[in-house]
């Protein structure tokens, strides 16, 4: 655990990376070197086959322990009972190069209550991405995303929840959000102040999203290999010269190219590796008790 000190020292300097109109939004360029992004992307792929599981739209590895909606089974759990033939996982134990990176981002961020204990490594193709999303209730409201490869644009879409409100009224059913109550006037300024936004992820970039971004967004990549990205919300930060690398948009990763209109389109060319971190509330050390 980290101490409060610290910890709101960590808060407050990331309050200087934050994106958008949302206060819950951080992106952190070049968060990792190019060496330590090639000895990540380097181990990612030395384990073995049957640790990645292949979806419909892109492969992943899941890296400490099955998440339920009760919590979530340790690795350690899951290689003891494999040993007795309770439960067929591969019997792999979380690497110390990916607690590096995860203790990295706790510690840096100060935004996550303890340790992080799950991150999804996911594999995208030039033209694969994923459908709008939220992470749900079994982790702690933050996610850290650390970009490697081509980059991507993800998009933020208000929750649905927030569409059956007008100006008037707001149905029974959805006059809660996050908990609390909210009247007409509420709702109304609630569906004002959540716009549809999108974030460029550049390689090596850490995009922290919590809070209100978590809560009431979906968040999604499209299925294309070209992505516009005159709108991003980061595009100063992230396209600075000083913070974008050349061959991230060379050297097969991905092209800049004008879309015959007038809007910069970013040609993604090669694959694109996302390390999702995050932090499961319950943790369950004992299987007669899940």
């Amino acid at each position: 655990m980290m101490d409060s000190s610290r910890q709101k020292g960590t808060e407050r300097n990331m309050k200087n990376f934050e994106v958008g109109h949302l206060p819950t939004l951080i992106y952190i360029p070049d968060f990792i070197t190019e060496s330590e992004e090639t000895h990540l992307w380097d181990k990612i792929y030395e384990a073995p086959l049957s640790k990645w599981k292949s979806l419909k739209n892109r492969r992943l590895q899941d890296w400490g322990g099955v998440v339920h909606e009760k919590g979530l089974l340790p690795q350690d759990l899951l290689n003891y009972l494999n040993k007795f033939g309770i439960c067929r996982t591969m019997s792999i134990t979380v690497p110390p190069w990916l607690t590096k990176i995860t203790q990295r981002v706790y510690e840096e961020s100060g935004l996550f209550p303890s340790d992080i204990n799950h991150v999804l490594i996911n594999e995208y193709g030039p033209n694969q991405g994923i459908m709008p999303h939220q992470d749900g209730p079994a982790y702690f409201p933050v996610v850290a995303i650390l970009s490697l490869g081509s980059p991507v644009v993800m998009d933020f879409t208000p929750h649905s929840r927030l569409k059956t409100c007008t100006n008037s009224w707001c149905k029974p059913e959805e006059e809660t959000l996050n908990g609390e109550s909210v009247d007409a006037n509420g709702a109304s300024d609630m569906i004002e102040n959540h716009h549809p936004f999108s974030v460029l992820l550049m390689p090596r970039s850490l995009l922290i999203f919590k809070d209100m971004a978590y809560s009431d967004y979906l968040h999604g990549i499209t299925n294309n290999e070209m992505q516009p990205y005159d709108e991003v919300i980061n595009k100063a930060v992230a396209m600075m010269p000083d913070k974008v690398d050349q061959s991230s948009l060379s050297l097969g990763k991905a092209v800049e190219v004008n879309d015959g209109k007038g809007f910069k389109v970013i040609h993604r060319t090669t694959n694109r590796i996302s390390l999702t971190c995050r932090m499961v509330i319950k943790v369950h050390k004992n299987l007669f008790k899940f």
